[in-house]
């Protein structure tokens, strides 16, 4: 159910990711932001792995940080392959691709989540294009994960101890839930009431998904192809619910992007008008939904919420009435800061697109520009 820009990036292709929401250093340029109540200054560092295309819908995606600081994602080439990357606090890059990955276009490689120990879990779609998921270790070695008997495997979320949890796509192309132990061990699960037709079933969130715990937040669509959302505790119990307002038409309804220790999860939903709105549920299920000032009102426009951070901080961005994308960050209190990269474009379908935040409230994300190429951001405190 998120909306997103990605037009070539894994995350976007893979199983219709779209119907959830949608790869030398550069520190091109500098910017200065601040926030509404002017108690915060930050700075935003833009980069580009080396290797990324030029071309459009290529270039840099920055789409998970750890709590020091370090970054991984994607990028696609001048080919349209993509590459998964590591880039350091200090801005050096090592990229990398998963064994097996394919080398043609839309094919390739793509770092997802990474854990404080530089651990990091992603997936690589293969030359026949089907997707599998992988474990890189911070020495570089990598391990493929394919769930037993599925035919398509996402590893989106990797915590603190090395648990790694994702979906994965059956051979009717059903989805369902996995969670993989550091032993390697899989459990898979469905939440009840999930659809079982081609491309319904049972997602997780991607990069902020699974908190230390071994909590997992994510969304099922229905036989009626309508988003709910839920939480699946450490033991594997399953709570769902709906955001006030939530549309109940087909792909309308709720979805989960993040859930921190405390059990704080964000998300967003779609009303009857096909309109995004954002949502932080507490622990005990109490629901405040919110709109971005400047957020359209209209289909596929609103306030798309990506994650959420242990103080409670959201990230996500907007789409205006121009359907052109913003940051934004909203704090615990509610205060919302909007910004966007020196750089980002104006036109339809590009802008800024945050990806998550970590503890010390840094966010990456990428923009993409005027010329359809994205690129990578950091945003973070002076």
């Amino acid at each position: 159910m998120k909306s997103r820009t990605d037009k070539a990036s894994l995350r976007g292709m893979a199983t219709g990711r779209a119907l959830l929401l949608g790869f030398a250093v550069s520190l091109a340029t500098s910017g200065f932001v601040l926030s509404a109540n002017a108690e915060r200054k930050t700075a935003i560092i833009t980069f580009d792995a080396p290797g990324a295309g030029t071309g459009a819908f290529e270039g840099t995606q920055g789409l998970a940080i750890s709590p020091n600081g370090t970054i991984t994602g994607l990028y696609a080439d001048s080919g349209k392959v993509f590459h998964g990357y590591v880039r350091a606090r200090d801005g050096t890059f090592i990229t990398f691709d998963a064994p097996g990955a394919g080398t043609g276009p839309g094919q390739g490689t793509g770092g997802e989540s990474i854990n404080p120990a530089g651990t990091i879990t992603g997936l690589y779609a293969d030359a026949n294009g089907l997707f599998h998921g992988f474990v890189r270790a911070r020495d570089g070695v990598i391990t493929t994960i394919d769930v037993l008997g599925a035919s398509q495997t996402f590893a989106y979320n990797i915590n603190p101890a090395g648990t790694i949890a994702g979906s994965y796509t059956d051979a009717s192309s059903v989805n369902h839930g996995f969670v993989r132990a550091p032993n390697g061990a899989i459990t898979t699960f469905d939440v009840p009431g999930a659809g079982t037709g081609s491309g319904q079933g049972t997602f997780t969130a991607s990069v902020d998904g699974l908190n230390p715990a071994g909590a997992i937040a994510g969304g099922y669509l229905d036989a009626s192809n309508v988003f709910h959302g839920y939480v699946r505790a450490p033991d594997g119990a399953i709570t769902t619910f709906g955001a006030p307002g939530a549309g109940t038409g087909p792909f309308q309804g709720t979805n989960t992007s993040g859930i921190n220790p405390a059990g704080n999860v964000t998300g967003g939903y779609i009303d009857g008008s096909g309109v995004y709105h954002g949502f932080v549920r507490a622990p005990n299920g109490a629901i405040t939904t919110f709109d971005v000032p400047g957020a359209g009102t209209g289909p596929g426009q609103g306030t798309i919420c990506e994650g959420i951070n242990p103080v409670g901080t959201v990230t996500g961005n907007y789409i205006n009435a121009s359907s052109v994308n913003h940051g934004f960050m909203r704090d615990k209190h509610g205060s919302l800061t909007t910004f966007d990269p020196p750089g980002a474009g104006t036109g339809i379908g590009q802008g800024t697109i945050n990806a998550v935040n970590n503890p010390a409230g840094a966010i990456v994300g990428y923009y993409l520009d005027a010329s359809n190429v994205f690129h990578g951001f950091l945003l973070e405190g002076e």
